[in-house]
């Protein structure tokens, strides 16, 4: 009697997408310490001013310029209603990306889901009127322009995450609703790029520096996203390679919750009487 013939092709066509979902998860774990961190800190940092009334203490964060203005009643609510709404984001669209509660919570996921896109949009027309509707305005032509880009790709994304919610492509939600999460996390990649730039290369980046990141931090992240979408369905070497995309995204990330830490956080609350 001869002993059955196991196949080696399947696991090691599975060898990339193994990968792939370990690399994801990974990547997943980090970007929630991330997000803990700077959630934390938009309620350390605006939730004491905001609770007393005294919201010109907002103006000590050292990389806004001016978020509370006297007299101007319309801006000043505009900008705390991003701030708010910014903290809304951070923790819904996180929760949405958790695949427990896509698949045993779906009233949650629904819910939460309509919750983040009207947050979404919302933080994304204050944001625009604090950049063009307030008076004086900003003198950084450069970021403003950046700044309104990131918006108008929020409000495209979102809505065509909701249309598609709407006539029942799940499919096509999910992969919406997945680049209107990375496009609202811009000011969060941001924040966590130069605190691994800061790390990395133990300098303060310069003004062109800081340009260039202003738009990669939501472009760059978006064009990461086309690929592991495309990566996803392909074949296993691809897989692979996206893989280790992912595991180096991870680790930059990773570094870049430690720089936004000790080079922003720490130093900016402990700058901000409570």
């Amino acid at each position: 009697m001869t002993e059955p013939v196991i196949s080696n092709v399947m696991p090691r066509r599975m060898l990339g997408e193994n990968a792939l979902k370990t690399a994801t998860k990974l990547w997943f774990a980090v970007l929630v310490l991330g997000q803990a961190l700077f959630l934390y800190f938009i309620f350390a940092f605006y939730a004491p001013g905001l609770m007393s009334g005294d919201l010109e203490a907002w103006n000590r964060h050292p990389m806004i310029r001016d978020p509370f203005v006297h007299g101007d009643a319309l801006g000043n609510v505009a900008f705390a209603s991003h701030i708010i709404l910014a903290a809304v984001i951070t923790l819904g669209g996180t929760l949405q990306l958790i695949p427990w509660v896509r698949a045993r919570a779906i009233g949650v996921h629904r819910w939460n889901g309509r919750v983040f896109m009207l947050a979404a949009i919302g933080a994304s027309l204050s944001g625009l009127y604090a950049v063009w509707g307030r008076e004086g305005g900003s003198d950084d032509l450069i970021s403003d322009i950046s700044i309104t880009l990131n918006g108008i790709l929020i409000l495209i994304f979102a809505g065509l995450a909701w249309r598609a919610a709407a006539i029942r492509r799940v499919a096509a939600h999910r992969r919406w609703a997945l680049r209107a999460f990375v496009a609202t996390n811009g000011v969060f990649f941001l924040r966590f790029g130069f605190g691994g730039w800061i790390v990395i290369t133990q300098t303060s980046p310069s003004s062109e520096v800081f340009h260039l990141f202003a738009f990669l931090s939501y472009l760059l992240p978006l064009a990461f996203t086309e690929l592991y979408l495309k990566a996803s369905q392909a074949e296993d070497r691809t897989k692979s390679l996206m893989a280790g995309l992912v595991m180096t995204s991870a680790v930059y990330l990773a570094i870049g919750c430690f720089g936004f830490y000790f080079v922003f956080m720490q130093p900016i609350l402990n700058a901000a009487p409570v």
